[in-house]
This record gives C-alpha cells, structure tokens and sequence, in this order.
C-alpha cells in the first residue's frame, strides 16, 4: 500500500522529466483573476514560481490589476468607464494606473515573491523604455470607419529584451507591470495579456501561460479541449464555440505560438499550485495551443 511519503515520491519522480526538457527555458506568465486576489492562491502562485526558478525554469511575470485600479479610482471619487471592453484612460486616470499597477500591484507580487525565496525585481514598461507602445485605435461598433479617442490606452510596438535578459543572468524574477511609453514620453496603459504575449514572442519563450478565471476553452458540452492546434482553434471561432471573452485570450495565445513561442497555456488560476499543474505534470489544469 502506497504512503502519503511514497505517494509525495512517485509526483516528485514524474516531473523529472517537466524539469529537463524545460531546464534554463523562459517561460512567460501573465498573472491576473482570482489568483491574485485570494490568499490561498496567491500564496501559491508565489511558491510556484520560486520553485520553477529553483529548479532551473526562467519564469516572466506580467500582471494585470483591472479591480484594483478600479477600487482606487472609486476612493478618489472617478467613476470607471469602459468601451468595447477597454477602460477610458485619460490623463488623470493614468495617473491613477501607473501608482496602482506600478506601486501598489506590482510592490505587493515582488514583496510576496520574496517572501518565499525568490528574488523578485519589479519593473514597468517604462524602466529601461523596455516596451514602447502606440495610442490604440478603437473603431466605432456603431459607425464603421469611425475611430473613438480612450485616452491613453495603447498597444505594444516594440519590446527591448535587454533588461529582462540581463535580470535573468543574475537569477532574479522580473515581476512587470504593463505600463508602455510612447516616442513622445506619454504612458500608456497596455492590456496585460497582449503584453505577455509580445514578450514572449520577443523572448523567444518555451511557454506562454496566460492565468484566468475559467477552466480553459471549453466544448459545447462543456468539456476542457486541450492539445489545441491553430487550425482546430479556427474551426472552433468559426463554429462559434469560442465566442466572448475567451476571444481576445485565445488571438493572443495563437499570435505568439505563430510568432515562435513553443506552446500557449489558457489555465485556471483557481486551481491552487495551478503553475505547477501544467508545467510538471502531463495532465495540467487548462487548454495547451500549439503550432501544429
């Protein structure tokens, strides 16, 4: 009869293999939802990423922070306002992204990272112009060829590696907040999912992993598809069983896969240890995408 101690053995044995074939890889993760809220999951996050460090991975964190910023802005009086999705980014807004996601947000992943061993280093967008960004052009749902003005909400248009790279020769965890500048210095706030997934593609990752509320994609039965490739994710967009939210996260996990990424990960972050679930293990806890 199996122990608890043997069981522990068998599982320690099994990811042997995880912990080769991924050993001095990058792996990107875009840390968001529930995950960063609970503290049961939190604390496990952080445990997972020191461990994957330890054991040879090169773990890439980008955060989101949406209810944060959300809460801060209703203290201060400012009512949030969203279109198509993207929240209105004027001047003073920004303001209030840049000290929630950049201080506050960001301070508290680094603190709890190294809390558990690890050696966090929190940056932004800004730090070293590492992700240069453009105003993003939202066109009208109502008049085509009619584009509206969100402020400064942008998109990626280049990303330097360089610190990144640099961090990782002196084994820390870069914790980064997704804050661009633009050519002209203005900030701009920067969807974190898109920003995972241009840094992986830039970095040319084994594993982009994008962290959501949700089991993964699922069937129109409800079942979990994994092992998806981009031909079968577009017969699923076009039979409509990919529809909604899961969409945006979907093109992202498809675009860097296509861009040279290894393998794309849709996972529940309300799983706890849910990194280590699908990085040392062949079942995981969400849908895998690759190239073919």
């Amino acid at each position: 009869m199996s122990t608890p101690a043997a069981v522990k053995a068998e599982l320690l044995s099994e990811a042997l293999p995880f912990i080769q074939n991924f050993f001095d890889k990058t792996i990107v993760i875009k840390y968001g939802g529930n995950a960063m809220i609970e503290e049961r999951l939190k604390e496990s996050f952080a445990r997972d990423v020191v461990l994957l460090k330890l054991v040879g991975m090169n773990p890439v964190i980008v955060h989101g922070g949406g209810p944060q910023i959300g809460e801060m802005l209703k203290r201060v009086g400012k009512q949030s306002e969203f279109i198509q999705g993207m929240r209105v980014t004027d001047a003073e807004t920004m303001d209030i992204v840049e000290m929630v996601l950049g201080g506050l947000v960001n301070k508290s992943i680094v603190n709890l990272i190294n809390r558990h061993g690890g050696k966090a280093v929190g940056l932004t967008g800004k730090d070293g112009w590492m992700i240069r960004a453009r105003k993003m052009k939202i066109e009208s749902a109502e008049k085509k060829g009619e584009f509206l003005d969100i402020g400064q909400v942008g998109e990626v248009s280049a990303i330097d590696p360089a610190l990144v790279a640099l961090l990782d020769t002196q084994d820390f965890i870069p914790v980064i907040a997704p804050i661009g500048v633009g050519e002209d210095g203005v900030a701009y706030n920067i969807n974190a999912d898109l920003v995972a997934g241009k840094l992986a593609e830039t970095l040319r990752a084994e594993k982009l992993i994008l962290m959501t509320n949700t089991s993964g994609v699922l069937d129109k039965e409800g079942s979990l598809l994994t092992g998806l490739t981009a031909e079968r994710v577009n017969d699923l967009i076009a039979d409509g069983t990919i529809s909604g939210g899961m969409l945006p996260k979907i093109g992202c996990a498809l675009e860097a896969v296509r861009n040279g990424v290894k393998t794309s990960h849709i996972i529940d972050g309300r799983v706890e240890h849910a990194l280590l679930l699908e990085v040392l293990t062949s079942e995981g806890v969400g849908t895998l995408i690759k190239r073919a």
